[in-house]
């Protein structure tokens, strides 16, 4: 594993939990000695507590573009309820007659809350800091959605290639984080216990505004350079190996750096794309996508006459100034897989033999699959073949290939360039009445892209342009496969595919 993975989830973690208390203790001790204020303050903090984390940091991506401190931001207000509510417990624990004597000796409410009430409140607010540190250490794992890094990125990859020692070890990193910060919150308990002064709390703040001064600035220094081609990672095996291919092959063929940033879903590496937030020049998309992920239109919307290519590249062009460039020959799109053993067993080669078996077998999927939005979908595919299936079963998408192979259905829908489907020895049934649209692989570019790189590397439009008709689905499925199941490095499958094609000498 790459250590640079886990210092990055380390920095998510550390940053949002020194923010975390230097926001939420103050926030407590608001709510303790202002009642006015006590039930919006714990209205607000509870409000952000019900929102799914992967949501929240979707709706701050929307205004702060992706990267760590969109992740930082929502792990901060994902971790403002325990800290906020433990302190404010805490102080209302502390028994009545400690704050009446401490008035009876002619203390200020500032000073009764200084010398007496906080060192007795600590053991319950060190509680709610636990707790958010653990928080955080989890939230951050959804960083890989959203360019923020960290360790999501390997548990992600590890649960969808079923990798136990991935998987393993980034679970095992994640558990050591908690059990260090566990140890050390520990230590600082017992020496308050053991002296009753407040200096470890103020050691705590002081540590927190040090590391937030330290840490924080470096979120917003960007480093992005005018002569640098941006694009992000992706999430699966394929736009990872075509994100290398682009770099490998421009920064052979021209003089300008093309670096790619942390792992963001497909959607998100889109929403980046048009919003211009931060530069991201391009990313490998298909036409499919384009016309109903990012366009949310239906294959029925195209005109008679008019390729799902040409179409969803006029409409996206108009409406957010990005362009595919020319195919790159593969066409991942949805297909209809099952067990080699199953195949051989009812001599199924196309789609349409599955008819007189249907009602013995059970089709499996992802979720979205049977979703009723788009004429891609479980039921209107299983209308168009007159289709009827003994059951269906709903599972997360990362944990299909597993189902499939343990038996617990034996139909299901995959994409055809997949190089799980290899593994997983299924066969891919011919789309024989021809149901499912194309997905032409095609990389989507800005349109002032090749304008911005004119004096710096002319020819860039004509290195990518290479590319064109390059991959075929069986070369795709082989370099997926290299990475998914032989686990070989992804600029080496890059590499040697480059060579192999001629497009760059060894």
């Amino acid at each position: 594993m790459d250590s640079r993975i886990f210092l990055e989830h380390l920095y998510l973690v550390v940053t949002a939990s020194c923010l975390s208390i230097l926001i939420g203790l103050p926030l407590g001790v608001i709510t303790y000695l202002y009642p006015k204020v006590k039930s919006f303050i714990l209205k607000l903090v509870d409000l952000f507590q019900t929102i799914p984390a992967l949501a929240l940091l979707g709706i701050i991506m929307v205004f702060l573009g992706p990267g760590k401190l969109t992740v930082i931001i929502g792990i901060v207000l994902y971790s403002l309820l325990p800290i906020v509510r433990n302190t404010l417990l805490g102080f209302e624990n502390i028994d009545s007659g400690i704050k009446e004597a401490g008035l009876g000796m002619g203390m200020t409410v500032w000073s009764r809350l200084y010398q007496v009430e906080l060192p007795l409140a600590f053991p319950t607010i060190l509680t709610g800091i636990k707790i958010a540190v653990v928080n955080a250490i989890g939230i951050a794992v959804f960083a890989a959605y959203v360019g923020g890094g960290g360790l999501g990125s390997i548990l992600n990859r590890g649960i969808r290639v079923q990798d136990f020692s991935m998987i393993i070890s980034g679970t095992l990193l994640l558990m050591a984080v908690a059990i260090v910060f566990e140890i050390v919150m520990n230590v600082l308990e017992k020496h308050m216990q053991k002296t009753k002064k407040t200096s470890v709390i103020w050691l705590m703040l002081c540590m927190s505004l040090i590391g937030s001064a330290l840490i924080v600035p470096s979120m917003f220094k960007q480093g992005y350079s005018t002569d640098t081609l941006y694009m992000y990672d992706g999430d699966f095996s394929e736009p990872r190996v075509m994100h290398e291919i682009i770099k490998q092959l421009v920064e052979d063929k021209t003089d300008i750096k093309v670096e790619i940033r942390d792992q963001m879903s497909a959607v998100n590496n889109y929403k980046a794309m048009i919003a211009g937030q931060v530069p991201n020049d391009l990313l490998l998309s298909y036409d499919g996508t384009v016309l109903t992920t990012y366009l949310h239109l239906d294959p029925t919307d195209v005109p008679s006459g008019q390729t799902i290519y040409d179409f969803a590249n006029q409409k996206i062009q108009e409406k957010n100034h990005v362009h595919l460039l020319d195919k790159l020959g593969f066409d991942n799109t949805y297909a209809i897989a099952v067990p080699q053993s199953l195949a051989e067993k009812y001599q199924l080669e196309k789609i349409s033999d599955l008819k007189d078996v249907a009602k013995d077998l059970v089709f499996g999927a992802e979720h979205d699959f049977f979703s009723e939005e788009g004429s891609m979908k479980f039921y209107p595919f299983t209308e168009f073949y007159g289709l009827k299936f003994k059951d269906k079963v709903s599972v997360d998408g990362s944990l299909k290939y597993v189902a499939v192979e343990n038996g617990n259905f034996d139909v299901t829908v995959v994409y055809a360039t997949d190089g799980l489907n290899r593994k997983a020895n299924l066969k891919v049934l011919e789309d024989d009445q021809k149901f499912f649209p194309d997905y032409n692989g095609a990389i989507l570019i800005k349109d002032d892209v090749f304008e911005r790189f004119s004096q710096t590397a002319p020819n860039l439009e004509e290195v990518l342009a290479t590319l064109k008709g390059q991959i075929s689905n069986d070369d795709m499925i082989e370099m997926t496969y290299q990475i998914d199941v032989e686990k070989q490095k992804v600029t080496d499958v890059a590499h040697n595919f480059l060579i192999k094609k001629g497009l760059i000498e060894e």
